[in-house]
């Protein structure tokens, strides 16, 4: 079964509004993970150059996530792409 990762490009000040919309965004993947959607999130080593990314399990689930985000809403990402993954290591 595909996976759907969400990249995130950070916005040139994401040090200075990732802390003010922190709160929202992880309420957020809270609520896609407990449904059971959301795989994995998080940042690369220097989410600044690197961005971050999220790992969902149907490109709908990618899709209602972005669309209410509040680091897409408040600029905290400047642009984002959701790719189609084909895990090779999935369990049985």
């Amino acid at each position: 079964m595909p996976k759907y990762v969400v990249f995130y490009e950070s916005a040139d000040d994401v040090r200075a509004k990732a802390p003010v919309h922190f709160a929202a965004h992880r309420a957020r993947w809270k609520e896609f993970a407990d449904r059971g959607t959301l795989l994995m999130i998080g940042t690369f080593a220097n989410p600044q150059d690197e961005g971050s990314m999220a790992i969902f399990t149907t490109r709908e689930a990618a899709e209602e996530f972005v669309e209410s985000d509040p680091f897409i809403l408040h600029g905290v990402v400047k642009r984002y792409v959701i790719r189609e993954w084909n895990e090779a290591l999935a369990g049985p």
